[in-house]
């Protein structure tokens, strides 16, 4: 079982214009409305895969019925904590040539007593069978250790936990030492206190030594460079560049990279077959115009193309 976790839940409103022109009057076509937030967003992507999962974390009452019916409509159950105050509602505004320009609110303020709630919901949940995917940005009213203290709870009913996040909730999480994560290159340079680009040696370097804390599996997206994979278990450390594919939207790439990860660790799938299957599912989703994940096709399209 995959229990996604999503602490500050969007809905995401995605408009289209030829060109935008700061300063200027800007003609856009009708908003498409969506649930977002990086944990829906892997529900959403799994779901893609043909695997279940369970969306948690906080909702607005304001506002929270556009997330859950989209979230039913897709067949994706929900176990939300309800909270007092409004969902945020996250703009997206796409240029043609795939330039993404985001406005992105701070969310609502969350009350102790339901954070409490919330780490009780998930305590129930977590058995040895169950993976728990804790991404995304953490609201007021929430201790930025939040997913620090829930990998120590899950770690000990025998659960997994596979964290995207940055700054203090990435720093206090990989204290916690997580079973995988995935980084981005700005990430991992802010986690080390590196305030430069990387090179291609110091990422790999970098990523070893997070692998060498005793975190299972180590991943470093990096766009349209590729990403970098440490597998503790199988003792590897692999660079793969991106694949080839037409650019539509990079919109949601990270978050089905994120779905393909765990769904591969759930499923128990070596290595290679990981590696492959993130890629695919990241290609896909760059391929797969607007804010949707790649559906299945798409990912065995690309699978057989690029790896027979």
């Amino acid at each position: 079982m995959i229990i996604t976790v999503t602490m500050n839940p969007a809905i995401d409103k995605t408009v289209e214009v030829d060109h935008f022109c700061p300063g200027k009057l800007n003609r856009i076509g009708y908003p498409v409305t969506d649930a977002g937030g990086k944990g829906i967003n892997v529900s959403k992507a799994l779901k893609k895969l043909g695997e279940t999962s369970i969306a948690t974390g906080f909702l607005g009452k304001a506002g929270s019925d556009i997330i859950l019916d989209v979230l039913s409509a897709e067949q994706i159950q929900t176990d939300f904590i309800s909270c007092e105050g409004i969902t945020r509602t996250n703009f997206k505004l796409m240029e043609l040539d795939g330039t993404l320009t985001e406005l992105n609110e701070p969310g609502m303020t969350v009350a102790r007593e339901k954070v409490e709630e919330l780490l009780e919901k998930i305590e129930q949940y977590a058995t040895k069978d169950v993976w728990f995917v804790l991404s995304g940005s953490i609201p007021e009213g929430v201790d930025v250790d939040i997913y620090a203290r829930i990998i120590t709870k899950v770690h000990q009913k025998g659960a997994k936990v596979f964290v995207d996040a940055d700054g203090r909730a990435l720093i206090e999480a990989i204290k916690a030492v997580p079973d995988m994560i995935k980084p981005n290159e700005a990430e991992l340079a802010e986690y080390f206190g590196i305030r430069r680009e990387l090179s291609q040696e110091e990422i790999l370097q970098l990523t070893k030594r997070l692998s060498d804390i005793g975190i299972e599996t180590v991943v470093v997206s990096q766009g349209s460079r590729g990403a970098v994979f440490a597998d503790a278990g199988e003792e590897k450390l692999v660079y793969q560049n991106a694949l080839a594919v037409e650019v539509h939207s990079t919109v949601g790439a990270g978050d089905a990279m994120a779905a393909a990860l765990v769904y591969a660790k759930e499923k128990k799938l070596p290595m290679q077959k990981m590696v492959q299957l993130a890629m695919a599912v990241s290609a896909g989703a760059v391929v797969t115009a607007g804010t949707n994940p790649p559906d299945r096709e798409t990912i065995e399209a690309i699978l057989q193309k690029f790896y027979g």
